[in-house]
């Protein structure tokens, strides 16, 4: 190919490669013909080889050589060479690049050219690579030209100053006179860069934003005057006019508008005047009343304004578009909380969107349907939140399922309903659902003493279906354990009676042993329950004697040592048997005066899943009833807890025979093991900031190695969800963070959030531990970080 082909030729040639070594070889001879040609001194054809040599530079291939030709093009007096030469430098050059401070004084001269073109030339490729040096020397030219009568000048001079106020912050003082004379010109084009520039100088500059508040009234005139404006071919797009700069403008008034009352009075009427005016039929008109609703959200506007506005994002909701919709969805989520009466207007056409086919809208939706539920609407809310769990996308499914249980546990009318809905949405999706769920649902069963009956009958006939849903099996594991008794008389008047025989029960136990659908802890809540039978019926001891000594030599070490100890309870302690395996009592949370409705979705203290559940934490009674020695050997006698022991109010505690050969017996079990007294690990609040509360405590496992619980909480107005920690330590520190409880927090403090953190420090340098908080509040992100300098309880 010759070195002279036009670049037609050239793009032809590339095109018609076979293969890629065909092109890069055409690529290379061509390179190499334009490298010869730069070395010449007189070549007439400077610009068709920097053209080829952009274009080759588009394709991804090296076009560095050509910098320093760009720079002499630059240079030169032909505007047809001016024009390839800065086309050049916007592509190949940058402001890391040496050779881009070459051009500063072209640029500057160009400025001043008499030709607009060639002025319009410098002015583009200075707003598109300047650095912050070319922009500090050549501020004052760009002011200059702000004031130019040309208004083709002007407006490429201010998309300049917008670059120039970005790159050097400190600049932004030169152009506010300029900026606001701006605002009285008729060229749309030039209000355009005006409003841009402005609204650049605002948002970098409090003080500026003050001083333009002034110029509300003159932004509300241009708008009136976009709005009441005849045809325009030169603005007209889709019937709207000029809706470029009516964004624009949109835009500017939020911003000036934001916390002023005075301000916001002033654009009131005008934004009422576009959200009822603007056609919402074409895309342009949503545009334009997208950003009208986005204005009257963020500032001080009347109520009869945001009901409005609400009410054009409802009309949005019922748009074809889903694009539209979702951002419909987007901004309620954002403001739900602050007018929440006006968005369960249009609870309904939120729901409906629950059956969109999009994966984004649905996950919109449900965020936004969880948002929506209140004591008023719960039962049909949730009737429409559990069709749609019914159906939703797998991916969905653990953030529906958390979101139902919060609200139920919030807002619950009754105990009934409320055990009901989760016991739904455990037969939907119960591997969906969270670890704390099994133990929050065994803790509103115990409580709820008149739905005993009624409960074990449901919990039965779900197990006798379905032995699939884990969590569902260990409820009714634990609920059969406890109130078998209930379930054999058969007498539920709230349901439909059932005779059911012992040996369908425990034949039901031994399914979910045996299946290999059940995991580990599900094993253990069916063995445990079927060694409480024991003492509830009175034909089948002997075959719950046999199920219990098979699993003495079950290869699961855990199910292993239960099935020894319930082996050794109906050999040596028989005669305790009955005492051990007594009801549970009623049980209470960490947090205390919660109430139905109000109840936080915390973990139950008093139960421990990866233990014997039903029967591990057995109360301890005051120490003028009953030795503490006897309790402690009565725990490990159940499952060996090593933890600390939790204090229950007497009231609710066990009566347990002390005297006679019992009490000795339990004194004798361990060889008289003295427990320690149980002291709380020391806490301190590291974080405290927009309602979210951090605490962080300490426990010292061995030498070297630290236990760190971090529980934190949400006392504001607003739910919050995504909320993530991550920690850091010296680096020769060895951290191992255990998964979190939740990864949401529900507002007034209705639930914490509890993670744990291991330390292991061979070296025992001092700890320090720096921890980022990231989460999403009605839709925005939000990430801090604070530093903890010394761990608590540490000597």
């Amino acid at each position: 190919m010759s070195p002279s082909v036009p670049l037609q030729e050239m793009i032809r040639a590339i095109r018609s490669a076979r293969t890629q070594c065909e092109e890069r070889g055409v690529i290379q001879r061509e390179c190499a013909a334009i490298r010869a040609q730069f070395r010449q001194t007189d070549n007439g054809g400077r610009s068709h080889n920097l053209a080829k040599l952009l274009y080759v530079h588009m394709l991804g291939y090296p076009a560095h050589f050509g910098q320093m030709e760009c720079v002499r093009m630059i240079a030169s007096p032909r505007y047809s060479e001016k024009r390839v030469g800065y086309l050049g430098a916007m592509m190949l050059l940058d402001e890391k690049q040496d050779a881009s401070l070459l051009i500063t004084n072209s640029i500057k001269n160009d400025l001043s050219h008499s030709n607009q073109y060639v002025q319009s030339l410098a002015l583009c490729t200075l707003a598109c690579m300047g650095s912050a040096e070319m922009c500090r020397d050549l501020a004052p030219e760009i002011d200059r030209l702000l004031q130019s009568a040309n208004s083709y000048i002007k407006k490429k001079a201010a998309l300049c100053a917008v670059h120039i106020v970005r790159k050097v912050q400190d600049l932004g003082e030169l152009f506010i006179p300029a900026a606001r004379s701006l605002l009285s010109e008729k060229n749309h084009g030039v209000l355009h860069g005006a409003v841009v520039l402005i609204t650049e100088l605002c948002e970098r500059n409090p003080e500026t934003l003050k001083r333009f508040r002034k110029t509300v009234p003159d932004l509300v005139q241009i708008m009136k005057g976009l709005i009441i404006s005849g045809y325009s071919p030169e603005h007209d797009v889709s019937g709207i006019s000029d809706p470029f700069l009516q964004v624009r403008i949109l835009r500017l008034l939020r911003i000036l508008g934001r916390n002023s009352e005075s301000a916001s009075d002033a654009m009131n009427d005008l934004l009422a005047q576009v959200a009822t005016n603007t056609d919402s039929t074409k895309t342009v008109g949503n545009a334009v009343l997208y950003e009208t609703v986005l204005t009257v959200l963020d500032i001080k506007s009347e109520s009869g304004l945001r009901v409005l506005a609400v009410n054009i994002l409802g009309r949005f909701l019922l748009n074809s578009d889903r694009n539209i919709r979702y951002i419909a969805m987007t901004s309620l989520q954002k403001i739900v909380g602050t007018d929440h009466n006006a968005v369960q207007r249009h609870r309904g056409t939120i729901v409906d969107c629950l059956k969109d086919q999009d994966a984004s809208v649905k996950r919109r939706a449900l965020e936004l349907s969880l948002a929506l539920v209140s004591a008023s609407n719960i039962r049909s809310m949730i009737k429409e939140l559990l069709l749609f769990l019914s159906s939703c996308p797998p991916e969905l499914k653990a953030q529906a399922t958390s979101g139902i249980f919060i609200a139920a546990e919030r807002y619950a009318p009754s105990k009934r309903w409320h055990i009901d809905t989760i016991l739904h949405v455990l037969t939907t999706a119960g591997g969906d659902v969270r670890d704390e769920t099994v133990p929050n649902l065994i803790h509103l069963i115990t409580n709820a003493s008149e739905l005993h009956c009624y409960t074990v009958h449901k919990l039965y006939r779900a197990l006798v279906t379905d032995i699939s849903q884990q969590s569902l099996v260990q409820v009714a594991c634990w609920c059969i354990g406890e109130y078998g008794d209930l379930l054999l008389k058969g007498e539920c008047q709230e349901t439909e009676p059932v005779q059911v025989s012992e040996d369908d029960v425990l034949d039901a136990l031994e399914t979910v042993l045996q299946s290999h659908m059940s995991s580990s802890t599900t094993r253990g809540f069916a063995l445990t329950a079927t060694m409480k039978l024991s003492t509830r019926i009175t034909d089948n001891v002997d075959r719950i004697r046999s199920i219990v000594s098979i699993y003495g030599s079950c290869i699961d070490v855990e199910l292993q040592q239960r099935a020894v100890e319930y082996n050794a309870l109906f050999k040596k302690y028989d005669h305790m048997r009955a005492a051990v395996l007594e009801r549970m009592p009623l049980m209470e949370r960490n947090s205390s005066g919660n109430t139905n409705g109000e109840a936080t979705a915390e973990t139950i203290t008093e139960t421990n899943s990866s233990k014997v559940t039903q029967e591990d934490r057995v109360p301890a009674p005051p120490p003028q009833q009953q030795p503490a020695k006897q309790t402690y050997d009565l725990l490990d006698l159940l499952g060996g807890s090593s933890e600390p022991l939790q204090q229950i109010p007497a009231a609710q505690t066990l009566p347990i025979n002390t005297s006679g050969s019992a009490g000795g017996d339990l004194l004798d079990l361990l060889g008289g093991l003295e427990p320690s007294p149980a002291t709380p690990a020391p806490s301190v609040t590291v974080y405290e900031k927009d309602g979210v509360t951090l605490t962080l405590s300490c426990e010292q496992q061995s030498d070297s190695s630290l236990a760190v619980t971090l529980t934190a909480t949400n006392a504001s107005e607003s739910d919050i969800s995504g909320f993530t920690l991550q920690a850091a330590v010296p680096k020769s520190v060895q951290l191992n963070m255990k998964a979190p409880s939740r990864d949401s927090l529900p507002a007034r403090g209705a639930a914490q959030m509890t993670q744990l953190v291991m330390l292991n420090n061979p070296n025992k340098v001092n700890l320090k531990m720096r921890i980022r908080i990231s989460y999403t509040r009605q839709g925005s992100a939000f990430q801090d970080m604070v530093q903890v300098d010394s761990l608590p309880g540490l000597s």
